[in-house]
């Protein structure tokens, strides 16, 4: 089985999620996304994988989600995942591929049901 994370060692979710996939004995491709950011089409997958829009995925306490204007409403699911794409920082982590699946490990535990 192929697992995915979108990872940022620096955010403990992201950390316990990595910790509770090995413990399960699956070891991922870590993807450093604030490094390595998905492309478009790729974010377009995981959104739709997820069931979920955009701005269900952005990280909105974070000054760049005002700074950039992605607080206005009016803006299309085109021009928020440009946005996220451009500033990676935006993106909600960790985010898990499995199974042509995926999930956010917010708890970490929600990434159980997918692999």
């Amino acid at each position: 089985m192929s697992v995915k994370i979108y990872h940022n060692p620096r955010c403990s979710k992201s950390r316990q999620t990595l910790q509770l996939l090995k413990d399960q004995g699956v070891e991922p491709e870590i993807i450093e996304y604030l490094k390595t950011p998905p492309t478009t089409a790729e974010l377009d997958d995981i959104l739709q994988k997820l069931s979920i829009e955009p701005r269900d995925l952005m990280r909105k306490k974070e000054a760049e989600y005002k700074e950039m204007g992605m607080d206005n409403l009016d803006l299309d699911r085109d021009v928020l995942i440009k946005g996220m794409v451009a500033t990676p920082k935006l993106i909600e982590r960790p985010i898990v591929l499995a199974n042509n699946k995926a999930a956010i490990g917010r708890p970490p535990e929600d990434v159980l049901a997918i692999i």
